[in-house]
């Protein structure tokens, strides 16, 4: 009777051959390559924070809006603005991806702010926060070229929803704005704004000036131009509107909403 053959013992694989499926490098190529892979993503994702500019002229709302996105690592407020003017300043000088827009503020309101920035800054979104929710400013607020409206008493869930759809280059209105908006367009009002379409930026940063009371002189020294200019550019915006007084454009740019009655 012949033996058993012995069992063959199993030997494991020398180091060398386990390494053999790693990139080039072996152990410390694939660990190094691990690293750059995560510092790459952790990278990627300090460059995807939303910078927002929140432009409101009481302090307490902008308080309170800061204290309301506290804590969300994805946002990044790189200013504030207390009026309109202010707001444009802040806009020019930190290209934020997002401006937090109230639309009763001195000086320039935030609707007028808004129309200036949508041909002048195409790349930063608005998003108007207010309380108005009435039919006379909702449509103003489309054309006026910002990509959201959120009323105030919206909840931080909401907010925090119209800020990253904005970012991601979609419209986000509030139900109650939202119905406003398709009830007014129903009732045939969306030719408001045809008019002021025509006017250049320039122009229209001249005609809220002359909403606002303000003299061809010191139209001139806010915008460091001369008086002549000024002179200039209202004529300009008289001739293309059909308004040939200063009762006239003043109503008009109420109206349009591009100055307030507070202002």
């Amino acid at each position: 009777m012949k033996p058993e053959p012995t069992p063959s013992k199993t030997v494991p694989p020398a180091a060398s051959t386990l390494l053999t499926g790693l990139p080039s490098g072996g152990l410390g190529g694939h660990i190094s390559s691990a690293l750059q892979a995560k510092d790459s993503t952790h990278a990627s994702k300090m460059k995807k924070r939303i910078r927002l500019l929140l432009a409101d002229d009481h302090p307490v709302v902008r308080k309170g809006i800061i204290s309301c996105l506290a804590g969300q690592d994805h946002l990044q407020i790189v200013g504030e603005a207390a009026d309109g003017r202010e707001a444009l300043k802040k806009a020019r000088e930190l290209a934020p991806d997002i401006i937090l827009m109230d639309i009763d503020m001195p000086h320039m309101n935030g609707l007028a702010v808004t129309d200036l920035l949508r041909k002048e800054m195409p790349k930063v979104k608005v998003l108007i926060l207010s309380m108005h929710s009435n039919t006379d400013y909702v449509l103003r607020i489309i054309q006026s070229g910002a990509r959201g409206y959120v009323l105030k008493d919206a909840g931080t869930e909401e907010l925090l929803r119209a800020i990253d759809a904005i970012n991601q280059g979609e419209a986000f209105f509030s139900p109650e704005v939202a119905r406003a908006a398709l009830n007014q367009y129903v009732k045939g009002s969306g030719t408001v704004g045809a008019q002021v379409a025509q006017l250049t930026n320039r122009e229209r940063e001249v005609l809220v000036h002359i909403a606002d009371g303000l003299s061809n002189k010191e139209i001139a020294s806010q915008l460091g131009v001369g008086v002549r200019t000024v002179e200039t550019h209202r004529e300009r915006i008289m001739r293309k509107l059909n308004i040939h007084s200063v009762a006239g454009l003043t109503k008009f740019g109420i109206s349009q909403g591009l100055v307030s009655l507070n202002s």
